[in-house]
């Protein structure tokens, strides 16, 4: 399960980076999508069989992720993301862990929450949060997981 959660994080880093870096948009929506379901889809399968099976099971769930997640993706605009980059960088910032926060855009009926679910410095001294990211869109659900560490400049950076 470790070299699922360390795919999961990998994924939902490149996925931030494709919706906003210091304003800039970069990446596709499909592609967001698709890394967002692939990554559910994968923990999905990963919950079924052992050994080789719950390897094709993974593999399986990542496949079927990401064609839904594209199909989701493809309906998410630049605003949204814009959006959910902003409710992110909000709940790692001041959310405590547990606590709940959403955004919504009114001119796509898009939105989405993010929920800070657990606290920690590492043994170098970062202090990271890992978190749940939900995003609805056209009454579809997705789910992601991810990890970011504050750096030293008092950024968040999601790591993998």
């Amino acid at each position: 399960m470790t070299s699922l959660k360390f795919i999961l994080v990998a994924v939902l880093g490149l996925s931030i980076a494709g919706c906003a870096n210091n304003g800039k948009q970069y990446g596709t929506k499909e592609t967001v999508g698709t890394l967002l379901g692939g990554v559910g889809g994968a923990v999905a399968g990963a919950q079924f069989g052992k050994g080789s099976g719950q390897l094709v099971a993974t593999a399986a769930g990542a496949l079927i992720g990401a064609f839904v997640g594209n199909q989701v993706g493809q309906s998410l605009d630049n605003a949204d993301k814009q959006y959910a980059y902003r409710a992110e960088q909000d709940a790692l910032e001041h959310t405590p862990t547990g606590n709940e926060v959403s955004w919504n855009n009114p001119d796509s009926g898009n939105s989405g929450t993010i929920k800070p679910v657990q606290t920690y410095q590492t043994s170098e001294g970062r202090y990271c949060r890992e978190y749940t990211h939900t995003v609805y869109v056209g009454g579809k659900e997705q789910d992601a997981y991810g990890r970011a560490c504050r750096q030293p400049d008092g950024s968040w950076e999601v790591v993998s």
